[in-house]
Order: structure tokens, then sequence, then C-alpha cells
């Protein structure tokens, strides 16, 4: 009977413990950098020629990166022209929903609020309206995280014009008229959500000049430059379209 006793015992002890244990060795809640699962990478650029579609995925098999190299091949070159007379301004209001041409155009919300409702996950709304994005989980490619954002830290994950509008200056959009820099500047396809300090170290280089942080997109990023540069027919530099054709070498 004492036998059967101590073996009732150890095992009520066991029980109690398991809860204790699995809480101890596992990792707890999430951080707001945890590295990205792969189902939470996005979409490839090239399955992707709107820019409707969230995320910027990584470019992987050689097929694909034939295809890449392909696409960057059609891209035209020139040398950068003057930043002379270069104003944000001159692309229209920041963010403006009011723009033709473009998906997402007068659908009553503002281009940030678009940018960030595709691409964040468990987006959460100000109270009473349907645009304006307050909190969310977001994948940030270009630096391989994801990071858990509210608005009150808003400049965490700015919109990156992946064509810089300066640099679309001097390649040729100074002399475009206003409503084609107004497409521009808001189109999907021209815009990632990303770390902010990423955004700032990128300032208005070209891919000889800047790259993600993380290498796995480099090859999307080239891609998704390529894809503005043909869309809106505004040459690369020479040392750019060479930058963008390393990345996606096999």
């Amino acid at each position: 009977m004492r036998a059967g006793r101590t073996t009732l015992s150890a095992i009520a002890l066991l029980l109690v413990a398991a809860p204790v244990l699995t809480a101890c060795g596992g990792h707890g809640g999430k951080s707001s950098d945890d590295p990205a699962k792969p189902a939470a990478l996005g979409t490839s650029p090239l399955r992707n020629p709107d820019g409707t579609k969230p995320g910027l995925a990584p470019i992987g098999s050689d097929a694909d990166r034939r295809a890449a190299r392909d696409l960057i091949d059609k891209v035209t070159t020139a040398s950068a022209g003057s930043k002379a007379g270069y104003d944000r301004d001159q692309f229209g209001p920041a963010w403006t929903d009011n723009v033709d041409g473009v998906p997402l155009g007068h659908n009553n919300c503002d281009t940030r609020d678009d940018m960030l409702a595709r691409d964040g996950k468990s987006v959460e709304h100000k109270d009473a309206s349907a645009c304006v994005v307050t909190a969310m989980t977001i994948y940030d490619p270009y630096t391989g995280k994801n990071v858990k954002w509210t608005k009150q830290q808003a400049t965490r994950i700015q919109i990156d014009h992946v064509m810089p509008l300066s640099y679309d200056w001097k390649m040729g959009a100074a002399r475009w008229d206003r409503a084609k820099r107004l497409q521009i500047a808001n189109d999907p396809l021209n815009l990632i959500p990303a770390d902010g300090s990423q955004n700032a170290s990128k300032g208005d280089a070209g891919p000889a000049g800047w790259l993600p942080a993380n290498g796995a997109v480099r090859c999307s990023y080239a891609v998704r430059f390529a894809q503005v540069s043909l869309k809106y027919r505004l040459p690369v530099t020479p040392d750019d379209k060479k930058a963008m054709l390393r990345q996606c070498d096999g």
C-alpha cells in the first residue's frame, strides 16, 4: 500500500510541475523585432507587377533570378541630371488620395494608410475610421524582422519611395507635368513600408549607393526599382543598373 501511495504522489508532483517547466522552457511573449517566418515574407515582385499585393519577398529560384535579370536588362540608362529646382512639393501634397491613374487613388484613404494596411497584419484603425491605421504587426523586408508598430511611434515604420523622388527628378521627372509626378509619388508599385532608420540612411541614393540591410531581398529590391523605372520610362544611371544586375546573379 505504501508503494502505491508513493507512486501516486510522484505522479501528482509531475502533473503540478509540468506547466511550470513548460513556462520556463518556452520563449514567452514575442519581442517587437522577431525574425519573420517564411509565410509572412509577402509577395515576390515578379508576381506583383502593380504593387497592390503585400510585402517584398525574396527571389530565390534560378528561374526567377533569370527572369529578374531579364527584366532589369530592359531598363535604359542615362547620366543623372541636375537636382536644381527639386522640391518635395513638386510631387504634390504628401500621401494625397487625390491622384488619378494609380491603384487605390480616390479611395478616401491617404496613401500612407493604404500602404500600412496593405502590408500590415492584425491592423487596428482609429475609432470611426476605416482608414487611419493606429497599430499593427508588419514585416519589414529591409531588415528581415517583424515589428509591432503603433501610431505613437509613427516614424519607426516609414514609407520608402523605392525610386526616390529627387532621383526621379534628376532622371527626367523635372520635365513631367504635375499629374505624372503625383502618380509616381503615390503609386503602390513605388512604395514599401520599411524601417525608419533604413529609409533615412538611403536618402535619394540609387542601388549603387544603397541596398537593404537584409541581403535576402536585394534582388527583389532591384526588381522593384526596375519595375518603377520601366513603368514611368525613367532611366537609371549605368552604375545603378550594374548594381541591380549584380543582386540577381546566380
